[in-house]
């Protein structure tokens, strides 16, 4: 009696399995076919390397095991840690200012009886939505002392003209960019997440005497710091994975070289110099890096929630 009290439960969950293991597995072999594969082939890669062999005055060039050579040679490259601190400036000026502005507007947003709500967060987010290639253009066109209209205006009233894309204001005008596209994507996230806060919570404390100011650095902000969390990992590994910006920006200035970050080293290594063995262990070792650093801070974000829980 029992076995046949248990034969027809167990059918339904199974068929409960069915459903979203078959809704998944389209998305499971795209992540396979297109990310899980030429990861393990790049790592293969880097271990691999084209090597002279044969004796006599003519060796035989073909690819053999050479261990960790590739990633002694990456770390070895000057031009790599150059690429890295050119990226840490980059970082510095861009991650605070991109997440500052995401915060402000989300705060501003969110308050009551705030006029032209919707518009203004469809005008704060399109500029996210402007492929990046076509927004650095425009950008390099307003940047260019000849094209400039800022230039323009002042050289009218008899001022200097400002070059954007030499000497050290090249740094805020490429990380302006990333800004520029970057704060509505980061806004949307703050805002809904402010939204996602029940409203006696902002009742009460205006009951208690709480104005405007107090609610938004008091309460707003902290119960919003998961999602300044989230919005700081995006940010963190766009800026390790900085690439188009300044390469479609270099034939317009002398000062961006062929490696000038990371990804561009990678690539030049990859398909000018024809060193696949040698890019794919940049490639790995600035995963792992993207890796280690992304776990870093949510460990130590995690451990300052809960010390103040």
């Amino acid at each position: 009696m029992s076995v046949a009290t248990e034969t027809p439960a167990r059918r339904p969950a199974r068929r409960r399995w069915g459903a979203p293991v078959l809704f998944l597995l389209p998305a499971a072999v795209l992540f396979v076919a297109f990310l899980a594969i030429p990861i393990c082939y790049a790592v293969w890669l880097s271990f691999r390397g084209m090597r002279v062999t044969g004796g006599g005055p003519f060796g035989v060039r073909q690819e053999t095991w050479v261990g960790l050579d590739n990633y002694v040679a990456a770390f070895a490259d000057p031009e790599l840690l150059a690429g890295f601190g050119r990226l840490a400036i980059y970082g510095v000026i861009a991650v605070p200012l991109t997440l500052g502005l995401a915060l402000t507007f989300a705060l501003l947003l969110d308050l009551p009886r705030v006029r032209g709500a919707r518009f203004s967060r469809t005008a704060i987010f399109i500029p996210y939505a402007v492929p990046g290639v076509v927004a650095t253009l425009l950008w390099g066109f307003l940047y260019l002392p000849s094209t400039s209209p800022g230039n323009w205006i002042l050289e009218r009233v008899g001022l200097p003209g400002i070059d954007a894309l030499h000497g050290p204001m090249l740094f805020p005008a490429i990380a302006n960019i990333a800004i520029w596209g970057g704060v509505g994507f980061n806004m949307i996230i703050l805002y809904t997440s402010l939204r996602g806060i029940p409203a006696d919570v902002y009742e009460a404390a205006r009951l208690d005497g709480a104005s405007e100011w107090d609610i938004a650095f008091r309460i707003k902000i902290p119960l919003v710091g998961p999602a300044l969390v989230l919005t700081g990992l995006f940010a963190l590994i766009g800026t390790l994975q900085v690439y188009g910006e300044p390469t479609t920006l270099r034939p317009m200035t002398s000062e961006i070289s062929q490696t000038w970050v990371p990804l561009m080293l990678i690539y030049r290594d990859a398909f000018t110099r024809d060193d696949l063995s040698l890019a794919a262990a940049s490639s790995v070792a600035l995963a792992l890096g993207t890796l280690v650093v992304s776990l870093v801070l949510l460990r130590v974000t995690q451990k300052r929630s809960f010390g103040e829980s």
